[in-house]
């Protein structure tokens, strides 16, 4: 039986965490008003202007806030969380087919003045839907079946996401494997996942041979360093991948020096299918040996190496004829491909201008050119960081980092202290989504990441951002609220 400790209110709620929130949501609306006032500048008041309505969406979301704390029964989430999951993936499915289409992403309803995106409050129901399963009694992640059907709950949205073309808000999912990683996931899938990104810039960059030659480097390695047999791979296997990365050069030299035409044969082997096909035909080899020891990370390394082929010769597949003109082009201006400060890499050009030219304490409110003069398109939404770095500069920029920086670790540290498992997965899912939004966003404003147009959680301008952000963040409050009601 639940046992009330009778605590008062200033006792159970996490203060520093609320006033974290609030300063973000402050800090939002005041470069919101900043970022889109021209030289004469109106009341932040006007609810004319976005800052007037950020204003609205701000006391509709403090009062959301209040709702989620003092009346709905913090139990309530767990009992519901297959309603809401599945309700919010109707939401999803219907809005491609009856929402309107908001630059190339049909991923809202419209309602008058009223925009509403499903996509963002499936990020709430995929966290609650995943505190509930997860934190069943006698769940391991380890389990074959428990694996799959927890991926099952985290594609599903996200692949329904995709075929809206919100790549962004579908980014932020992969995201969750952080709170896997915590939950018992094997840190050998973080690392194969990034590998996985590796060979795919790398084809894109470099070429195919050469993400072979590296994924070739990759598994080895890794099962000399489970086997222990170090100086073997240095002796023999790393000079022998040296000289293959050498081979390509050394082809082009004897073609020159033989006067060898572009169209022979020397020029016509494509030698990433060579060593690709090489690399295969010694699959059965180590397979015979995995099985004959009865080694299971063998068989796991074959597996993710003939994987990764497959990535590596999927890469021009994928990137012409899966992702979207748009997509494609921001990813050739970041990855240095392309250059076109004027067209694609406009935005993100500006932005970086916009930042830079704050220096250290930036040119003070409201006397950012760049901002006053609306050089930065949508600087209020997705770019509203770029307001912040040239009106506030280095140290504004660092302070609201330092903010966010506070809120999700502040979060982490409630979830490791919490008694209930659903508390715990739920908190480390707030604090994914939360890290993601901010990695993309700030990335994307000073050239590290592709502009995928995803807003900075509880700044940009947007109430179907604010009040996702809140309901999501304040679900975890009232959770750790009700945990020091009753089990403090």
């Amino acid at each position: 039986m639940e046992r009330f400790t009778g605590r008062r209110l200033k006792d159970t709620l996490d203060w520093p965490l609320i006033i974290c929130y609030l300063l973000l949501v402050f800090i939002g609306w005041v470069n919101i008003y900043a970022s889109v006032q021209s030289a004469e500048p109106s009341s932040i008041f006007d609810f004319d202007t976005r800052s007037g309505k950020q204003f609205i969406w701000m006391i509709t979301a403090f009062a959301l806030a209040a709702l989620i704390l003092f009346v709905i029964n913090a139990r309530v989430y767990e009992s519901l969380s297959v309603p809401i999951y599945i309700a919010t993936l109707a939401l999803l499915v219907a809005v491609i087919f009856l929402g309107v289409e908001v630059k190339g992403s049909r991923s809202w309803f419209e309602f008058g003045p009223v925009r509403f995106q499903p996509a963002e409050i499936s990020k709430i129901s995929t966290s609650i839907m995943l505190a509930t399963m997860m934190s069943q009694y006698g769940y391991k992640i380890g389990n074959l079946r428990n694996f799959i059907v927890t991926a099952a709950v985290i594609l599903i949205p996200m692949v329904i996401i995709v075929a809206q073309s919100e790549t962004g808000s579908a980014l932020v999912y992969t995201g969750f494997i952080f709170m896997l990683y915590r939950e018992g996931l094997s840190g050998w899938l973080l690392f194969m996942a990034g590998v996985a990104i590796v060979l795919f810039i790398l084809t894109l960059t470099v070429s195919p041979y050469a993400s072979v030659l590296v994924l070739i480097c990759i598994a080895t390695l890794c099962n000399t360093l489970y086997s222990g047999k170090m100086r073997r791979w240095l002796t023999v296997v790393l000079p022998f991948v040296l000289v293959l990365a050498f081979l390509p050069w050394g082809l082009r030299e004897i073609g020159g020096m033989t006067g060898a035409a572009e169209d022979s044969l020397l020029y016509r082997v494509r030698l990433e299918y060579v060593l690709a096909g090489l690399s295969l035909c010694s699959i059965p080899y180590f397979a015979l040996r995995a099985y004959r020891e009865r080694n299971t990370f063998k068989w796991v390394s074959i597996v993710s190496f003939i994987a990764g082929l497959v990535l590596v010769f999927s890469v021009d597949f994928i990137f012409h004829d899966v992702l979207q003109d748009h997509q494609r082009k921001r990813i050739e201006v970041l990855l240095g491909l392309k250059d076109d400060p004027t067209g694609v890499g406009y935005n993100v050009n500006q932005s970086m201008i916009a930042i830079g030219s704050g220096g250290f304490l930036g040119k003070g409110f409201l006397k950012g050119t760049q901002t006053t003069y609306g050089f930065v398109p949508e600087q209020s939404t997705d770019f509203i960081f770029c307001t912040i770095g040239e009106e506030w500069g280095f140290a504004g920029s660092a302070s609201v980092i330092l903010l966010y920086a506070f809120l999700i670790l502040r979060v982490i540290q409630d979830a490791e202290r919490s008694r209930e498992a659903f508390t715990r997965i739920y908190g480390y899912c707030v604090a994914c989504c939360i890290f993601m939004h901010l990695f993309i966003n700030i990335g994307m404003t000073i050239g590290i990441m592709p502009v995928i147009g995803i807003p900075l959680p509880f700044v940009s301008y947007g109430g179907s951002s604010l009040w996702a952000f809140t309901v999501m963040l304040f679900i975890f409050i009232a959770l750790v609220r009700y945990e020091r009601r009753y089990f403090s």
